[in-house]
C-alpha cells in the first residue's frame, strides 16, 4: 500500500513536468523559471531512486521516478535553450538600438 501512494505523489508531482515542457517550447524564453529549483528536483529525485537501491525495494515506484527524472531533465535541456536563446535576442537589441 505504501508503494501505491508513493507512486500517486510521483504521478501528483510529474503531472506538471508535461505542462512546463510545453511552456518552455512554446515560449522560447527562459523568464520566470529556475534553472536552480529544477536542479533541485532532479538532486530530490535521484536521491528517492538511491533510497530504492540501498532499501532493496526495487517496484514498478522506480519506473515513475525514471520518468520524472527524465521529464525535468527534458525541462532543464529547454531552460538551457532558452536562456542561450534570450541573450541571443538582448544581444541583437542591444546592436540594433546603436
Amino acid at each position: 500500500m505504501a508503494q501505491a501512494f508513493e507512486a500517486i505523489m510521483l504521478i501528483c508531482f510529474g503531472i506538471s513536468w508535461p505542462f512546463n515542457i510545453a511552456k518552455s517550447l512554446k515560449s522560447r524564453t527562459a523568464k520566470g523559471k529556475s534553472l536552480q529549483f529544477e536542479i533541485c528536483v532532479v538532486v530530490g529525485y535521484l536521491f528517492g531512486i538511491a533510497g530504492k537501491f540501498i532499501g532493496g525495494n526495487v517496484t514498478y515506484v522506480l519506473a515513475v521516478y525514471i520518468l520524472d527524472v527524465l521529464m525535468v531533465s527534458t525541462d532543464i535541456v529547454l531552460t538551457c535553450r532558452n536562456r542561450r536563446l534570450d541573450r541571443l535576442a538582448e544581444a541583437k537589441e542591444g546592436s540594433a538600438a546603436e
